[in-house]
């Protein structure tokens, strides 16, 4: 069962792709958005409270003008200064865009009209609207980003040790295939079995110290190439 701060990590991960992906997608991405939220406790709290009391039908007469209100002869849309209210705000309009009851490539052209393009338009969209949006709920929650930084390293680590254990197999096989004295063959062993256990512990403090061994090893013997540096290339990103 996920926790609620994988759960959360999902609403981010949906938002960034709203802001970054193309236009042909946010109809999906919208979606996924307001599911992330649904599934996920605090967020659903954080949009109950912001979003109780809240006028929205007020709200859109405020911030969205249409044409024949601006002088440019184009609809023009805003955020509310309070916070609160633009989490509310962005949060009704895409309730609006998923239901169907508002659609999104008219509302970029009535509102966020860039060159008559639909992509340029939803670009000035996710900027002045869901871009802030993001940013006020990551407020409200600081310590996800934080958490999602640590899982990041450690998915970059998980990849890393995965990469190791390749390479170690590779060189057990190598140094098996050698014609070394005895005692060098069994040191050699000993030393990449270790290694290949101290990888499957995730232990890097051993993994490095069995490594300085395995450098010294290698050096004595005279018997490194191109697997036994890519080891020590791929340890040194641990």
């Amino acid at each position: 069962m996920e926790d609620n701060q994988t759960k959360m990590q999902r609403f981010f991960t949906a938002c960034d792709e709203l802001i970054t992906g193309k236009f042909i997608l946010a109809d999906t991405k919208i979606g996924e958005l307001l599911r992330s939220v649904a599934t996920c406790n605090d967020l659903t709290q954080l949009f109950a409270a912001v979003t109780d009391g809240f006028d929205y039908p007020a709200a859109k007469r405020a911030y969205l003008k249409e044409p024949e209100m601006t002088k440019t002869h184009r609809g023009e849309a805003y955020l509310p200064s309070d916070r609160s209210e633009v989490l509310a705000f962005v949060f009704c309009l895409l309730v609006e865009f998923d239901s169907g009851s508002l659609k999104l490539n008219d509302f970029l052209l009535r509102y966020f009209y860039e060159d008559g393009s639909y992509t340029a338009s939803y670009g000035l969209f996710v900027e002045r609207m869901i871009r802030p949006f993001r940013d006020i709920v990551r407020s409200c929650f600081p310590d996800v980003g934080k958490w999602g930084d640590v899982s990041l390293q450690r998915k970059r680590e998980d990849n890393l040790l995965e990469m190791l254990s390749g390479k170690v197999s590779v060189e057990r096989s190598r140094i098996a295939g050698l014609s070394l004295p005895k005692e060098n063959a069994v040191a050699g062993e000993m030393i990449l079995a270790e290694l290949y256990a101290a990888i499957g512990r995730k232990d890097i403090a051993e993994i490095k110290a069995l490594l300085c061994g395995y450098l010294y090893f290698l050096q004595v013997v005279n018997i490194s190439d191109t697997n036994s540096n890519e080891i020590f290339l791929i340890a040194g990103e641990l």
